[in-house]
């Protein structure tokens, strides 16, 4: 009769700080059945799990080897961003270890501890795959372009151009472009990840320090109220609605001539006289303008 697989539960003592990590609940009447079992030499649980397969028998071997997803997931860790959770390597190389576990032949003669090495790495970077939007072959450009770039820095001694990293690389400048378009969306940026300390107890995020264009910046909102003024200095009414109705409000001489009930030609007659008029008053005023610039 083919022996039934147990269920994929699992449940871990925190008998020490590397074996902290629960990946799901189990009943209360299973874990006190666990940890009822006297303790014994792993070499005895290898041969009495492959014969009875028994959860709690597993639970004992997640426990003796929890060690080694932790060391692998720290490992993997180190080349990550700072973003990725250890915690969450390790729960994706738990299940690792729980296939490895399974799959174990006692017969071959191979340490356990060389043959799920492999199998909680290739866990935990499946995960990462399954996490990553962009496609494996869109990084594997993005980043012999950057070590391209690095390389050239190392020879030059400078930042190289696109021509140069292109060159270097043996592409055409077009297959060139379309790399480097296509590894525009490559590197994501949390918004709330830290982007330095201060000293207040809370932190300087990204999102704190992104510029937000709804704003008006005062200086250009006071520069364009003065322009304004010395325009209209000494314009009549008329024109001085010409002037503002024109170039402020983007209005064409049909509607402002409609505005102030004047022909579309007489609006066209007196904006060009009166830019004339703005003309030699500017030229005038060019020196005293200098000179409130230098100052």
């Amino acid at each position: 009769m083919a022996k039934t697989k147990p269920a994929r539960t699992v449940s871990l003592k925190s008998a020490s700080p590397l074996q902290n990590k629960v990946v799901a609940p189990v009943s209360s009447h299973s874990a006190a059945r666990t940890q009822a079992l006297p303790q014994r030499p792993i070499k005895e649980v290898w041969p009495q799990y492959k014969r009875a397969g028994t959860e709690e028998l597993r639970n004992i071997l997640m426990e003796h080897y929890l060690h080694l997803v932790r060391y692998n997931a720290e490992r993997i860790h180190t080349k990550l961003p700072d973003e990725v959770d250890v915690d969450d390597l390790m729960s994706a190389g738990i299940f690792g270890l729980m296939d490895a576990i399974d799959a174990f032949d006692l017969d071959r003669g191979v340490k356990f501890e060389t043959y799920c090495a492999p199998r909680i790495r290739g866990a935990i970077l499946d995960e990462l795959r399954a996490m990553d939007w962009v496609p494996r072959l869109v990084r594997s450009r993005s980043s012999k372009v950057d070590v391209a770039r690095k390389s050239l820095e190392m020879e030059i001694g400078r930042k190289p151009t696109e021509e140069e990293i292109s060159k270097k690389m043996k592409l055409s400048r077009p297959e060139y472009d379309k790399i480097r378009k296509d590894a525009g969306p490559v590197n994501v940026v949390s918004l709330s990840q830290k982007r330095y300390e201060t000293d207040s107890s809370k932190d300087v995020r990204e999102i704190d320090v992104l510029a937000d264009g709804r704003q008006v910046n005062p200086l250009s909102a006071v520069q364009r109220r003065d322009l304004k003024t010395l325009i209209t200095k000494g314009l009549s009414r008329a024109e001085r609605l010409i002037v503002i109705l024109y170039y402020y409000e983007q209005m064409t001489m049909k509607e402002i001539g409609a505005t102030l009930d004047l022909s579309e030609s007489r609006v066209s007659q007196m904006h060009s006289s009166i830019l004339a008029r703005l003309k030699a008053q500017l030229q005038h005023r060019s020196k005293e303008l200098e000179e409130e610039v230098s100052e």
